[in-house]
């Protein structure tokens, strides 16, 4: 386990480099977008899933 945490050291202190600002800020948008696309699909769903529901429901009851 020191071994691994030692090696993992290094790897993070000679072959990792952080991003430019502009790729950084470049990257923060498409995430943006992207959780905005994927939030508003699953609210979609939920929505199509609760009128299903409320329709099931009001069809059993009468």
């Amino acid at each position: 386990m020191v071994t691994y945490i030692k090696e993992s050291y290094e790897e993070l202190k000679n072959h990792v480099t952080l991003p430019s600002r502009a790729e950084a800020s470049n990257l923060m948008v498409i995430v943006a977008v992207f959780s905005i696309l994927f939030a508003l699909a699953t609210w979609g769903v939920d929505s199509l899933f609760a009128k299903l529901i409320q329709f099931y429901f009001n069809a059993l009851i009468g």
